[in-house]
């Protein structure tokens, strides 16, 4: 994942694209199923592809928020069409990607919502991670979504402690 990357200006979606990789490389799909505040299923063509939103991490099942992430995501995604740029496959095999539906890149909205935190361990890909930390900083000032509790904790270190 530790790729640079340019940006490109795609149907009005901002996407990063990796040194070596083209717009081309952008395809699109149908969501059918939200897992939960950042992974979800897509129908692209006759395959089923399991996806995972790039440069966040949402609260997990059983923690605070995590069913207002998953229904935020549900909001933004079911059965709409959208455009998925792969970054990388993670080690469950899923796509690891930025998706976009009308201009909106959903890794952000996500962020800026207050439904995840930037994965600052795994978002190296500038300027799209500048972009997820900035939102999340307007968003914990504004106290959104998981900002809104007394001390919330990052996914990461939940699923850690447990």
């Amino acid at each position: 994942m530790k790729r640079m990357c340019a940006v490109v200006l795609c149907c009005g979606l901002m996407v990063c694209v990796a040194p070596g990789k083209t717009a081309a490389e952008v395809w699109e799909g149908v969501v059918t199923r939200v897992l939960d505040g950042d992974s979800f299923r897509i129908r692209r063509g006759q395959q089923l592809v399991t996806i995972r939103l790039y440069g966040i991490d949402s609260p997990e099942y059983g923690q605070a928020c995590w069913r207002e992430a998953k229904d935020g995501a549900a909001a933004l995604l079911l059965r709409k069409q959208v455009n998925v740029e792969p970054v990388t496959t993670d080690r469950y095999g899923r796509t690891v990607a930025l998706v976009g539906f009308r201009g909106q890149l959903i890794n952000a909205e996500m962020v800026g919502r207050g439904l995840a935190w930037v994965y600052r361990h795994y978002c190296t890909a500038q300027p799209v991670c500048r972009r997820l930390e900035s939102l999340e900083e307007i968003a914990r000032s504004e106290r959104r979504g998981i900002w809104r509790e007394q001390r919330p904790v990052p996914p990461w270190v939940w699923k850690h402690r447990r």
